[in-house]
């Protein structure tokens, strides 16, 4: 089953998953903009980026996020690639990355780092599920480009 969602970007646009059909496309999903792992993830998916466009892959991310707050994320950083927003995390718990999670021994419910690939047809064809922030962009370009990076 193909990849369908309708959610918006930082400039609170309308993005589709038809807007990717075409392309693989990388979906990472992050718990909250501006914080110190989303921060890292994220500036390594920017530094990646025109590695993975070459090969191939945009890139999105995806937090529970509003607009307003993607849209801070993605200017202080500087980032190269959308940031949409599933306030209502429908589409995390679609693909799996909303649930409990333990943090600091605490247990909660909440957006599970996770990424996803899929191909051009919007097939899901790799999953990351769990991933710690840092050197999951370096593992992820080993896997899909074949060592670079």
């Amino acid at each position: 089953m193909a990849l369908t969602f309708d959610l918006q970007n930082q400039d609170e646009e309308k993005v589709t998953a038809a807007d990717y059909r075409g392309d693989s496309l990388i979906m990472f999903f992050y718990p909250r903009a501006m914080t110190p792992g989303c921060t890292v993830e994220a500036c390594d998916f920017r530094d990646s980026y025109d590695e993975l466009i070459e090969a191939g892959y945009k890139v999105v991310g995806v937090s529970p996020d509003k607009p307003s707050a993607n849209a801070r994320f993605r200017e202080k950083e500087g980032l190269n690639f959308d940031l949409l927003s599933d306030v209502d995390h429908e589409l995390a718990e679609e693909l799996g990355a909303w649930g409990e999670k333990k943090m600091y021994g605490k247990t909660s419910e909440g957006l599970i780092r996770s990424t996803f690939v899929f191909d051009a047809e919007g097939n899901l064809v790799r999953e990351y599920r769990n991933v710690r922030a840092k050197g999951h962009v370096a593992r992820l370009k080993e896997d899909l480009l074949g060592g670079a990076g």
